[in-house]
C-alpha cells in the first residue's frame, strides 16, 4: 500500500472548492459576461413558462420575509444608503468632468 496514486495522498476537493474552480475556469475561458447573458436567458425562460405574476409573487413573498426580519426601517435606511452612494458617485463624476475641462 505504499505505493498509492498520487491523487490518493493529495487532500480531496470540497464541493464548494470544485465549485469556485468550475466557476473560474468558465468565467476565464467564457468571460464574465456570459454569467449576465446565462442570466438573462434563463429569466426569460422563466417569464415566458410562469409570466410576469410569477415574479411578482417571490418578490412579496422575499420582501415580506426581509421586513419579517429587519423591519420597516430598514428599506427607509437602505435607501438613505443607496441615496448617499449616488449622490457621491454623481459628485465623484462631476468632479473627475471638472478636472478635464481644466
Amino acid at each position: 500500500m505504499a505505493d498509492k496514486p498520487e491523487r490518493a495522498s493529495k487532500r480531496e476537493m470540497s464541493v464548494r472548492e470544485a465549485g469556485k474552480k468550475g466557476g473560474d475556469t468558465v468565467r476565464d475561458r467564457y468571460g464574465s459576461t456570459f454569467y449576465e447573458d446565462i442570466g438573462r436567458k434563463g429569466g426569460k425562460a422563466t417569464r415566458d413558462r410562469h409570466g410576469v405574476e410569477f415574479y411578482e409573487s417571490i418578490g412579496q413573498k422575499g420582501g415580506k420575509v426581509v421586513k419579517e426580519k429587519y423591519g420597516s426601517d430598514f428599506y427607509e435606511e437602505i435607501g438613505h444608503k443607496g441615496g448617499q452612494k449616488v449622490k457621491k458617485l454623481i459628485a465623484e463624476a462631476k468632479k473627475k468632468l471638472g478636472d478635464k475641462d481644466s
